[in-house]
């Protein structure tokens, strides 16, 4: 990657952070408070046609592993 996509990528950033302030403080509560096996996610997305279409997983030993591989990074 290059220094002018890397500040592509920041500018980008900054204008979602702004544009969804609640979206980061949630992730860095979730940071925060950290995955664990165990833990429960769920994602929900709801189209402007009105579908929905969810998600969810069950955190397990080795998710949380890659996460902090990938933290760590």
């Amino acid at each position: 990657m290059q220094i002018g996509d890397l500040f592509k990528v920041k500018q980008a950033w900054n204008t979602f952070r702004n544009n969804h302030p609640q979206f980061p403080a949630f992730l860095n509560d979730v940071n925060r408070k950290g995955l664990a096996p165990g833990t429960d996610i769920t994602i929900s997305v709801t189209f402007p046609d009105g579908e929905k279409k969810e998600a969810g997983l069950h955190v397990k030993p080795e998710d949380v592993q890659l996460l902090q591989m990938l933290q760590s990074m």
